[in-house]
C-alpha cells in the first residue's frame, strides 16, 4: 500500500508521511480549527517541554527575531562539528554521537525552531528569514570561523545550503540519507498499523498518537530494535508539541530542485556520504544522485546495508566512529 497523503508538510524530508494539523500558513477559520484541535489532544506548550527536557548543557539564543535552543559542548579549542538534525526531530538525534566525540571535539547543535526546545516562529520570521540564517547566525554569534557541518535528512541540506553560501566557514560536510531531488513517496510500501496511524491521525486532527512513533520510527529504522523506548517516548512529546502556524518555514527544503541543483553545484568542500541504504525512503540510488549533484567536492562514501533514514539515532557509535575517521584520516588537513 502506498504512503497516504492526508495533510501534507510539503517540502519537508519525511512530512509526506507525517498528518499535520497545519502544513502552511492558513486561513483565520482554519488557525481556529486547529486551536480546537489542540484543546482536545494532549499537546504540550513549549514552556511544558522545556520544563521536561531541558538540561544542564541547554543554552538559548534569539536569532533573526526567534529563540534558538542549542548546545556548545566540549573543548573550546577543539575542532567544532556541527550537527543539524532532520525532520520531525531534534538535537537529540546527536545524543549517542556526542558522547562518544565532545571529550577531542568541540560539537554545536541545535534545535531548528518549531522543533524542539526552540521557540515558535512569527509572521514576521516565516516571510524573511531562510533556513540557513539560522544555522549561520548561530556560528557568526558564537565566533566560530570554520566547522566541520554533519546533518542527517534534511538537515544535511541545510549543511549543504551553507557551503555554498559561505565556502570559507564549512570545512568538511559529512551528510547521511539527505535528499538531492524532490522527494517522492510514491514507492514506500508500508505495514497496515502504520497506514491506520495515519488514519487516526487523520481522524484526530493531525495529532498523531504514541503508537504512531512505534510504527513510524520502526518503519525508517533498519532494525526497530535499536530505537529505544526513550527514544519514541521522545519523539512522541516532541511531536505532540502545540501545532505552529509555520511548522517547516525553518527547514531546509530540496523544493522543486532547481535553486537546489545551482547551490549544490557550488559546494567544494570535501563530502562524506554517511547512509544508511536500508533507508526506504532514500536508498543506495539516493547517495548516488546526490554524489552527483556534488560535482565539485570530493566525494567519499560508506553505505551500511543494514542501517535505514536516521543513521545517527539507530547505530550512533558507529557514526561516530565515521566522523571521527573521515575527519582525522580522511581529510586530515585541507
Amino acid at each position: 500500500m502506498k504512503c497516504l497523503r492526508p495533510v501534507l508538510l510539503v517540502g519537508s524530508m519525511l512530512a509526506a508521511c507525517i498528518v499535520s494539523p497545519l502544513a502552511h500558513a492558513q486561513s483565520a477559520p482554519a488557525v481556529a480549527a486547529v486551536a480546537a484541535v489542540a484543546a482536545a489532544h494532549p499537546y504540550l506548550s513549549v514552556e511544558q517541554l522545556r520544563a521536561k527536557y531541558r538540561d544542564a548543557a541547554s543554552r538559548f539564543m534569539t536569532i533573526k527575531g526567534v529563540e534558538v535552543h542549542y548546545k556548545d559542548e566540549g573543548p573550546r579549542n577543539a575542532p567544532v562539528l556541527y550537527m543539524v538534525h532532520g525532520s520531525v526531530s531534534t538535537l537529540r538525534t546527536w545524543d549517542v554521537v556526542t558522547a562518544r566525540l565532545k571529550s577531542r571535539y568541540r560539537i554545536i547543535r541545535f534545535d531548528i525552531p518549531g522543533y524542539g526546545l526552540s521557540g515558535r516562529i512569527s509572521d514576521d520570521v516565516a516571510q524573511n528569514v531562510q533556513p540557513v540564517e539560522i544555522a549561520e547566525g548561530l556560528l557568526d554569534a558564537l565566533k566560530v570561523k570554520k566547522v566541520t557541518f554533519v546533518g542527517v535528512s534534511s538537515g544535511g541540506t541545510m549543511g549543504m545550503y551553507l557551503a555554498a553560501k559561505r565556502p570559507e566557514l564549512v570545512e568538511r560536510l559529512i551528510l547521511s540519507n539527505t535528499p538531492s531531488d524532490p522527494v517522492d513517496t510514491s514507492h514506500l510500501v508500508m505495514p497496515k498499523s502504520f497506514v491506520d496511524g495515519i488514519a487516526r491521525a487523520k481522524a484526530n486532527g493531525g495529532f498523531n498518537d504514541r503508537p504512531y512513533w512505534d510504527d513510524y520510527l520502526g518503519y525508517f529504522a533498519g532494525d526497530p530494535k535499536r530505537i529505544s523506548k526513550k527514544t519514541r517516548d521522545e519523539y512522541y512529546d516532541f511531536n505532540r508539541r502545540t501545532p505552529e502556524k509555520y511548522p517547516i518555514a525553518l527547514v531546509a527544503r530540496i523544493g522543486d530542485g532547481k535553486q537546489a541543483t545551482i547551490e549544490m553545484a557550488k559546494v567544494k568542500a570535501p563530502t562524506f556520504l554517511i547512509w544508511g541504504a536500508g533507508d526506504p525512503l532514500l536508498p543506495e540510488i539516493a547517495a548516488n544522485h546526490i554524489a552527483r549533484y556534488l560535482s565539485n567536492a570530493t566525494i567519499s562514501r560508506v553505505l551500511m546495508p543494514d542501517v535505514g533514514h536516521y543513521p545517527p539515532l539507530e547505530v550512533g557509535d558507529r557514526f561516530a566512529q565515521l566522523i571521527a575517521a573521515y575527519v582525522e584520516a580522511g581529510t586530515p588537513k585541507l
